[in-house]
């Protein structure tokens, strides 16, 4: 049985290889890997003793590096993730929290959103309706269950972060092809 090994030290080469195998795997904002990468900094610090100062300084450096070579760019980030999030089904509400919690400046994300209605008229309609026919939520339920979850559907969207007037709307619709046929048109 080996004995568990402790944290690398983080130089400048093990963040720099750390940040590449990163983006290597995940799409990510530059505060996201700043993120990551301080994470390992203070965890070096701690086993090691290694200056925090200064490896904060090397992921800066490592990060503007990245950004002038656009390797990495928030606002591609912000639009790639925001129509990822939205053909999900998720909410232009829930969209600005996700992207905001990665880090993502205001300014890209409200760029990513109103490229989301450019791509479809109403995002937030098209999204309610993704939402609903991957729950079978509403109109997507068999009719014999409508009545009966009828404000457990609503709960659902609502936590989803679409408006009630929306929810609303999508619940009480007799059939999901009218709505549908009405995002289409756009």
């Amino acid at each position: 049985m080996s004995a568990k090994r402790g944290p690398r030290k983080a130089t400048a080469a093990y963040l720099r290889n750390a940040a590449v195998y990163y983006l290597d795997r995940y799409a990510s904002s530059a505060a996201n890997v700043r993120r990551v990468l301080m994470a390992k900094v203070e965890r070096s610090a701690r086993a090691h003793g290694t200056d925090r100062a200064e490896g904060a300084a090397a992921v800066e450096a490592l990060l503007a590096g990245f950004v002038r070579d656009g390797v990495l760019d928030d606002a591609r980030y912000a639009a790639g993730r925001a129509l990822a999030l939205h053909r999900r089904g998720a909410s232009a509400r829930a969209i600005r929290g996700r992207l905001a919690a990665k880090g993502v400046a205001r300014e890209h994300i409200d760029r990513a959103i109103a490229g989301l209605r450019d791509e479809s008229g109403e995002p937030d309609l098209s999204a309610a309706l993704i939402f609903a026919r991957r729950r079978r939520l509403g109109p997507y339920r068999p009719p014999a269950a409508r009545a009966g979850h009828r404000d457990r559907d609503l709960a659902a969207l609502g936590r989803q972060g679409f408006a009630y007037d929306l929810a609303r709307r999508i619940v009480d619709a007799d059939d999901a092809t009218a709505l549908e046929e009405e995002t289409d048109s756009r």
